[in-house]
């Protein structure tokens, strides 16, 4: 968990492993037509749920969100994915069989104005490193 003064958790090689190996699928990589429902979903979403999005970009493999809400953002991750899994599927832009999002999901609380326009800017201009959030 993510706790305000704490360094965060280094990445768990041997977790990632495992789970690369207990993929039952290939991995999905979404086209252009599949990344705009997905934005227009979590934008649905956040409208629906007054969220304040900050920055939203769909990649072909994940999505990073920089959202404001008074809720743990493990219930956001899952409705910006379910949401998106069903009008995917309604759409028929995926198959009922495919399951587009890995099973984890990564989220940051940022505690500070300068880690919001950190995490709005590297959503928006980067994609490389992430940027510092704890300093």
């Amino acid at each position: 968990m993510n706790v305000y003064g704490r360094k965060r958790r280094a990445v768990n090689s041997k977790l990632e492993k495992i789970m690369s190996d207990n993929m039952s699928a290939e991995p999905v990589v979404l086209n252009d037509s599949q990344r705009a429902v997905v934005t227009e979903v979590i934008n649905e979403v956040c409208r629906h749920r007054n969220y304040a999005l900050c920055a939203v970009s769909v990649r072909t493999n994940h999505f990073h969100v920089v959202v404001s809400a008074q809720s743990k953002p493990e219930p956001i991750a899952d409705a910006f994915k379910s949401y998106s899994t069903r009008k995917l599927r309604r759409l028929r832009l995926i198959g009922e069989e495919v399951r587009p999002w890995a099973r984890g999901k990564s989220r940051r609380y940022l505690w500070k104005p300068k880690h919001v326009s950190r995490a709005i800017d590297y959503v928006l201009y980067g994609q490389g490193d992430l940027p510092n959030f704890d300093d």
